[in-house]
């Protein structure tokens, strides 16, 4: 399948120098009224519980559709370039009282094994708009009901855990769905 061969052909091996050089750049800190008056706190395991719960039950259930998986995939790519592109636009700082939250699996597959964790990797939220996209893929209210609110808790989430601003969450769900459009025009489905 020829985005699995574009994703970890091309993708993930750019992936760990293009991170290490946007956590070496400087970037600005944002005003986030938001985070100012909400105290962090590690909530690392709820996020990677509903992070990773999702995405076992939505690969599960696109598994038994493979033109809805192609699409999917498809769309997982163009998130990371996406992501990717905005990063590297807005070079930005870490909120103030971040608690980082070293994710073993985008720690191995993006990042790289290295000392110092990745925190400059803002624009948009990856967590929250994997699981947006995930809503996206999968068909049937209740499946998309129960995405939908584990990408919102999510984002809820990554803010009291202060790896996020605001704007990054209330960004990842446009960057979700254009991801997801793009994919449409490469590969098309059945409508939803």
């Amino acid at each position: 399948m020829l985005p699995l061969v574009l994703i970890f052909g091309a993708l993930v091996p750019a992936a760990a120098p293009f991170y290490h050089f946007i956590q070496q750049r400087a970037g600005h800190h944002l005003a986030d009224l938001v985070l100012a008056h909400l105290p962090a706190h590690d909530v690392a395991s709820p996020i990677f519980f509903l992070m990773y719960g999702s995405c076992i039950a939505a690969v599960a259930w696109l598994l038994g559709r493979p033109q809805l998986l192609v699409r999917g995939v498809w769309a997982y790519l163009f998130l990371q370039l996406l992501r990717m592109a905005t990063i590297w636009v807005l070079p930005l700082e870490p909120p103030l009282g971040i608690l980082p939250f070293p994710d073993p699996f985008t720690e191995h597959l993006f990042h790289a094994s290295t000392a110092v964790p990745i925190t400059k990797d803002l624009f948009f939220s990856g967590h929250t708009a994997t699981v947006v996209l995930l809503a996206l893929a999968v068909r049937g209210r209740w499946w998309r009901g129960v995405l939908a609110a584990a990408a919102a808790t999510i984002g809820v989430l990554v803010l009291v855990q202060h790896v996020h601003y605001v704007y990054d969450v209330l960004g990842a769900p446009l960057f979700a769905w254009l991801a997801y459009w793009l994919a449409g025009r490469i590969w098309p489905t059945a409508p939803a």
